[in-house]
Parts: structure tokens; C-alpha cells; sequence
């Protein structure tokens, strides 16, 4: 079972991106924070993998022009002395910034980094007179580092596009005026305006105005919403046809944006295992190749099993082929992709460590109202209907000033019936329904306890769903039923969940069992536990995971905290459910699709095995490379190939994670 921690204070300032005044003590790892530490990505290369100035490109530029200049003089019989100066003229113009990286890591403490490594073996290949290979390595490994640099510029762009959603400014309008403030300058009952093609700072209600909502950067949803006056938006949301006015339903620091950013600021620091581990293994593996790179340099000359400068030459390969840039790079990367390719797929992720547990998980539980179902009651049907008007009359009478759920689908269906009525003396009857008097006459809708406390002869109602009996002065006029229906989408959701191989399934739900079991059916879920308390359910969560099932749990509400918490992985739905449930949750799916889930579970899991095929390759590689280098089929070239190209090769594939299958 993962580590559930959710204090936000944790990060003490160190992984934030908003901009504000801290210090930041990141001991050259800078996985952590969104700010540019200019030198030190954390793999000991001393370079910014986020930079491709142009004038970059342009030093390197240069110095293939020396040489080439180097290598035409040489052919061209020269004076030995202007090969050597072009040659060195080269190497300094495309290799000046390595050296300077590797004086600053062992200024540092850092004598194992990519630099100090590169600049070892190189400036040792222009020692022993091969001018032209010690050029070009270094020249090969600063392109290297340029595609590389761009390529994990891109893996950022995902995480940068949600940054890009906080809004800079906002329009209040106060006593009639339109004044131009901070988006927290906007509080509760506020309103804010908001013109076609602006975004919505704030989370609030639609009062004036209607048409299409952009919410993809929120809910991955490539279709805009409709909205009109009355509906609720989401900070983040852009309009994308329409001004708006919006009254301010919660503070900036509190709305569903905010709540976004921070749960990304958060992600970072939550490491998984498998990534934790290679940043222990590199400061292992790195002196252990370099020792034995110094040992194939030293120990066969000494016994006289050839020439210094050959061996020599062979430990400069090895060493150069043994930095772990490739694993340190394009392992974080991958899980970065991976929280990325998530994040633009409505679910947010709230770190690497939960994206690992995510694709273990073999069993799907699954909270009811709200989940499976779309938490609104609408009309089913009506049985042994003496007089269908007078069944619907008293519907609408008793229902119409009830702010029950049923009650609201009642109204949705009969209410205009009472529209221009006056209808007297309605009261609810605490756990059995509701009493109106309309015309003198006396009508009743509630349960069958209601109707047996009444003296009311009535008939059970058969169908599945939550029925309503209805009588009017004494007598039955016959039942309706009201079903929370499933959400469009959840058959699917269960089908590629049984696709993916988490054949087990579970619901848990405090509702009724036979309205459990209707849905159970319905989907194809294995098991149910109807009928329970909070507590309960996280009772049978803890009998299930008893078993050596690893659970991802899905739910939305208050009384979901305690089982969110507890299973491997907690997914909290809708980014507006509530605030107990999104801190106990391990990731939000953003909005009402339940179809996501399978979409993170196979993200989750591509990462993984992304991060995997890394790992093995570039370990098999440079100790291949190694071994050649050793045995004397190794040169630079190769060597430089098993750092550089590797890591671009490791990076490249860690890009694949990003690619969203489906």
C-alpha cells in the first residue's frame, strides 16, 4: 500500500511555481521546482536541458567549420602546428562550456559528472595526437545535448499548458463599473465579466449571458460545453463565443484552478520508487565504471600487456560511456510525460509515486451516487394506476417546495401542472413524505411506511428505484419511480477496465441492495457491498486488500475520505467534489467520465513500461560499450554514442508516453 500524505505544507516553498519570495536549496537536484536553475538538471551534466539558444547553435556551427578547416589542412600535408591549431580551435569553441561545467562540479564536489567525464576523455584523446576524434567527440556530444535540450523542452510544454491557465487579470464590476483587479481581488457574491475569448478566473454562476465553454485544459474534453444563465463554470474554463457575467461562487485561492496548480506544484515532489531508486543507483554505478575505466587504463600496462597510450585510450572510451545521464535524464522524464499525457487527459495525477502504484492495480472499486451513477433521479415509470392525472396532480402538489432529489425530478416532470396553484399546509413527515392541501382535498406522497401509518390500502411497487405512493383524502392513487441513472459512459468505462485485465470488480454504496444490485447487473461489477456506513466501507476495502489485491478506488463524496485514503490508488471524481475527498485522493479525474480512469490505467502502465525499456537499454549499452572499450573494439565515437546517444535514445523514448492511446 502507498504512503497517503497529503499535507501541502510538506514542500515548505521549495517545489512552488507561483512567484513569490523563497529560497530554493536544491543540492543539484532540480526536479522539484518549475523555475530555471540555469546549470544543473540533477543528472550531473552541468547543462540546461531547457535552453537552445540561438547562439548555441551558431558556436557549434563554428567549430564544425574548424573542423572541417582541421581535417583538409591534415589531408592537404600542412604544417603540423596549423592542424593542431585549428583542431584546438574546435575543441575549445564547441567544448569551452563542458569544461567550465566541469571545473564548477568539482568546485562542487561533483568530480563524477557527464562534464568532468567528457572533458577527461577527450582532452586525453588530443594528448595522445588524435586531434581529430577528440573534436568531433566533443563537438557530437554538444549537438547531442542541443536535440536533447529540446526534447525535454517539449516533454514540458503538457505541464506548461495547465501553468498557462491562471489568469493574470479580471474584470470586476462594482457599483456599475467595469474595474480591471487581480483575479484574488474577486471574493464570493462578486461580479466578474468575462468577454469572448477570455478566461474564467473564477469558479461562479452564469447571470447574464450564454454560449460555448472551452473546459479541455480542465476536463480533456476536446467539444465546448453550452452554457446559459443559471449554469455553474470553472475557473480555467475559457469562453469561447460570449461575454459573460459571472457571480463569484468561490475564492480564487479556493477555486477549481487554483486546486489544479497546486496539485501539480505538489506532484513533483512525490518521487516514485522505481525513481528514487535510480538516483540512489547512479551515485553507486558512476564511481564503480570510473574506477574500472581507470583500472583498464593502468592495470594491463603496468604488467606489460602493451603500449600506456593504447590502454590509456581504452579506459578514456569507457569513461566516457559511463555517465548515467541517460538513466538520471529520461527516467524522471518519463513519469513527467506520463503525469503530463494525464493531466491532458482530464486526470490529474498528484505524483509520480501514485502513477507507478496506478499501473500495478489489479482490482476496481467502485463508491455508487455520484460515480457510476450521475447522482440526478429521473422518471422511471408508474404502476397500479387507479387515475394517472390525479397520480401526477398529487406529485406535483406534494414535491412542488421539496428540495429532495426525487423531489426535483418530480418537478422536472409534473411540475407545470401546479404552476398558477395555491397549495397550502405542505409539510414533510420526517423519513416517510410529504402532506399538501390543495382545493380542500388532502394528498400524500412518500414511502410505504407513510401509506401503512395512514391506513392506506396500496400495492408494492415492483419496478427498480426509489418509488414514491401516492394517495389523495385516504384513497391510493398508485406509485411512480425515480432510478438514479447511470452515467452514459460507465458501461464503457467497466468494459476497457475488463480490457486492461482488472477483471475484478467491486461496488461499495450505502444505498439499498436490490437498487445496488439493479446497477451491479446492469454493468457486469462482480461484487457488491450494499447497505454501509463510511466506516464499513473501509471495512471491506481492508478485507478485499487482505486478499493481495491492489485497488484503485473510485469516489466523490464526503463519506468516500476514509476508503479513498486507504486503497493503493485514490481517485477522487469531478474537480468540484468535495474538498474532503480531494485531499484523501491519490488523483481527480476532472469532470463526470468515468471512461478516464482505463485511460490513466494504460497511461500509467505505458509509462512504466517506457521507464523500463530505459533502464535496461541504457544499462545493457554502456556495459557493452564498457566491455568493448576494454577488449580494444571501442573508440570514442562509440563511446560517446553510449552516453550521448543513449540518453537522446532514452529521452526519445520517454517522449512515447506522452501519446495518449486509447
Amino acid at each position: 500500500m502507498s504512503e497517503h500524505k497529503h499535507n501541502h505544507d510538506e514542500c515548505h516553498g521549495e517545489c512552488c511555481c507561483h512567484e513569490h519570495e523563497h529560497e530554493h536549496d536544491h543540492d543539484g537536484d532540480c526536479e522539484c521546482c518549475c523555475h530555471d536553475h540555469g546549470d544543473d538538471c540533477g543528472c550531473g551534466c552541468g547543462h540546461d536541458h531547457g535552453d537552445n539558444g540561438k547562439s548555441k547553435w551558431l558556436r557549434l556551427g563554428i567549430a564544425f567549420a574548424l573542423l572541417i578547416g582541421g581535417v583538409v589542412t591534415s589531408m592537404l600535408a600542412a604544417p603540423q602546428f596549423v592542424c593542431v591549431v585549428l583542431y584546438a580551435a574546435a575543441y575549445m569553441v564547441a567544448g569551452f562550456e563542458v569544461i567550465i561545467g566541469a571545473v564548477k562540479g568539482i568546485a562542487k564536489g561533483d568530480i563524477f559528472g557527464e562534464n568532468f567525464l567528457m572533458s577527461i576523455a577527450s582532452l586525453g584523446a588530443f594528448a595522445i595526437g588524435e586531434y581529430a576524434e577528440a573534436c568531433a567527440v566533443m563537438l557530437l556530444f554538444e549537438l547531442g545535448e542541443r536535440f536533447q535540450n529540446m526534447a525535454v523542452s517539449k516533454s514540458r510544454g503538457s505541464i506548461r499548458a495547465m501553468l498557462e491557465m491562471r489568469p493574470e487579470k479580471i474584470i470586476l464590476i462594482r457599483d456599475g463599473k467595469e474595474i480591471e483587479a487581480k483575479p484574488s481581488d474577486a471574493h464570493i457574491g462578486d461580479v466578474i465579466l468575462v468577454c469572448a475569448g477570455d478566461k474564467i478566473a473564477c469558479d461562479g454562476e452564469i447571470i447574464e449571458g450564454s454560449g460555448d465553454v472551452d473546459m479541455q485544459a480542465l476536463t480533456g474534453e476536446s467539444l465546448p460545453v453550452s452554457k446559459v444563465v443559471g449554469d455553474s463554470v470553472l475557473a480555467g474554463s475559457i469562453s469561447i463565443d460570449a461575454t459573460l457575467r459571472i457571480r463569484v461562487s468561490e475564492e480564487y485561492d479556493n477555486s477549481t484552478v487554483s486546486r489544479i496548480l497546486e496539485m501539480i506544484e505538489h506532484a513533483k515532489s512525490k518521487k516514485s520508487p522505481t525513481e528514487s531508486f535510480i538516483r540512489k543507483f547512479s551515485r553507486i554505478y558512476t564511481p564503480i565504471v570510473c574506477a574500472l575505466a581507470l583500472l583498464v587504463a593502468v592495470v594491463p600496462p603496468t604488467i606489460g600487456l602493451g603500449e600506456f597510450s593504447t590502454w590509456l585510450y581504452r579506459g578514456l572510451c569507457a569513461l566516457a560511456a559511463s555517465c548515467p545521464c541517460a538513466l538520471v535524464i529520461s527516467v524522471p522524464l518519463g513519469f513527467f510525460g506520463g503525469l503530463g499525457a494525464a493531466s491532458r487527459g482530464g486526470v490529474l495525477v498528484k505524483g509520480s509515486n501514485y502513477l507507478e502504484e496506478l499501473a500495478k492495480v489489479d482490482t476496481a472499486a467502485f463508491d455508487k451516487t455520484g460515480t457510476l451513477t450521475a447522482g440526478k433521479f429521473a422518471y422511471v415509470g408508474e404502476e397500479n394506476v387507479h387515475d394517472a392525472n390525479e397520480l401526477h396532480l398529487a406529485l406535483a402538489v406534494c414535491e412542488k417546495y421539496s428540495t429532495h432529489p426525487i423531489a426535483l425530478a418530480a418537478n422536472e416532470m409534473f411540475g407545470a401542472l401546479v404552476e398558477d396553484m395555491d397549495i397550502s399546509d405542505s409539510s414533510a413527515i420526517r423519513g416517510k413524505g410529504v402532506r399538501a392541501v390543495l382545493g380542500g382535498s388532502v394528498y400524500l406522497c412518500g414511502n410505504a411506511v407513510l401509506m401503512r401509518d395512514e391506513g392506506i390500502a396500496f400495492t408494492e411497487a415492483t419496478l427498480t428505484g426509489s418509488s414514491v405512493y401516492a394517495a389523495k383524502d385516504g384513497i391510493f392513487l398508485g406509485s411512480a419511480t425515480f432510478a438514479d441513472m447511470l452515467k452514459e459512459d460507465s458501461a464503457e468505462a467497466l468494459e476497457k477496465l475488463l480490457e486492461l485485465g482488472l477483471s475484478d470488480t467491486v461496488m461499495l454504496t450505502g444505498d439499498k441492495k436490490m437498487i445496488a444490485d439493479g446497477v451491479a447487473k446492469t454493468l457486469g461489477i462482480g461484487t457488491v457491498y450494499a447497505e454501509l456506513l463510511p466506516a464499513d466501507k473501509a471495512e471491506q476495502l481492508e478485507r478485499i486488500k487482505g486478499n493481495g489485491k491492489r485497488i484503485v478506488y473510485v469516489g466523490d463524496g464526503i463519506n468516500d475520505a476514509p476508503v479513498l485514503a486507504l486503497a493503493d490508488v485514490g481517485v477522487a471524481m469531478g474537480g468540484i467534489g468535495s474538498s474532503a475527498a480531494l485531499e484523501a485522493a491519490d488523483a481527480v479525474i476532472m469532470g463526470d467520465s468515468l471512461v478516464k480512469l482505463p485511460d490513466a490505467i494504460r497511461i500509467a502502465r505505458r509509462t512504466m513500461r517506457i521507464v523500463r525499456q530505459n533502464i535496461v537499454f541504457s544499462l545493457a549499452v554502456k556495459f557493452a560499450i564498457v566491455l568493448l572499450a576494454a577488449l580494444g573494439f571501442a573508440n570514442l565515437w562509440l563511446a560517446v554514442f553510449g552516453d550521448v546517444g543513449v540518453c537522446l535514445i532514452a529521452v526519445l523514448n520517454s517522449l512515447r508516453v506522452m501519446k495518449r492511446s486509447r
